[in-house]
């Protein structure tokens, strides 16, 4: 193809916003397809914002902006099927895309105060876990990039700690437990390596010692309240205009 023809094919994909003052910096468009139907989105949208744009409500679901989590899809030429967070992946030409609410799963339900950080407490909520085949699966599945089979064999050994860590990062999208061969509930052995470090073996911190006894004082039911009387809108306002890293 010559440069002019690249030239005009790149034209047709932009669209151009007439203010009726000077020209507006253009949007390319990419076309993707959502759940089964075709759509045009800006190409510089993250999943969640591109079915957003494609006219479809996100009203109920398992992300951290009441939106989807969990997102598998695959490309053009690709026989491989990738996955990611639809708040953070970016949208691609030819991308056909399928979002994952949530996963079924039987979760534990337990009495922290009653457990021991050991491996005894991980074979009785949670004995599948010991069906793992270090296929490495869980792994690859993880849009985060964490050693998922890793913390499972931590799991296996009854070492609490490196659980914690190598899974702390985990934001709970269930994409491991869905790709996995031995029907593992990945996610959810994290939170309860979490939940178990955090109860019997995390470190002192003074600056949480501080904060606890600061909220005791009530020294933040000023804020609470103002928070309390806001109404839906006034809240999400608040929330996307906060500093974050």
């Amino acid at each position: 193809m010559s440069g002019d023809q690249q030239n005009e094919t790149d034209d047709k994909n932009k669209v151009v916003i007439d203010t009726g003052e000077s020209e507006q910096p253009q949007t390319r468009m990419v076309t993707v397809v959502i759940m089964g139907k075709p759509a045009l989105v800006p190409d510089d949208a993250t999943i969640m914002r591109a079915i957003e744009y494609s006219g479809q409500q996100i009203i109920r679901g398992a992300g951290c902006r009441e939106g989807f989590c969990g997102t598998i899809y695959r490309l053009p030429g690709d026989y491989r099927i990738h996955t990611g967070l639809a708040c953070t992946t970016l949208v691609q030409e030819g991308m056909a895309l399928s979002q994952i609410p949530s996963v079924p799963l039987e979760k534990a339900v337990y009495d922290l105060e009653k457990l021991t950080p050991d491996v005894d407490t991980i074979k009785a909520l949670y004995p599948v876990t010991f069906r793992c085949v270090a296929c490495g699966t869980c792994t690859k599945a993880c849009p985060q990039g964490l050693q998922v089979m890793d913390y499972i064999q931590s799991a296996m050994r009854g070492d609490i700690a490196e659980l914690m860590e190598l899974s702390y990062e985990c934001v709970g999208c269930g994409l491991c437990a869905l790709r996995c061969p031995s029907e593992i509930i990945q996610h959810k052995v994290a939170i309860l390596g979490k939940r178990l470090y955090g109860r019997y073996l995390r470190k002192e911190s003074k600056e949480l010692d501080i904060r606890i006894q600061q909220v005791k004082n009530h020294e933040y039911d000023g804020e609470y309240a103002e928070l309390m009387s806001l109404g839906r809108e006034a809240l999400s306002e608040r929330y996307y205009a906060r500093d974050t890293e």
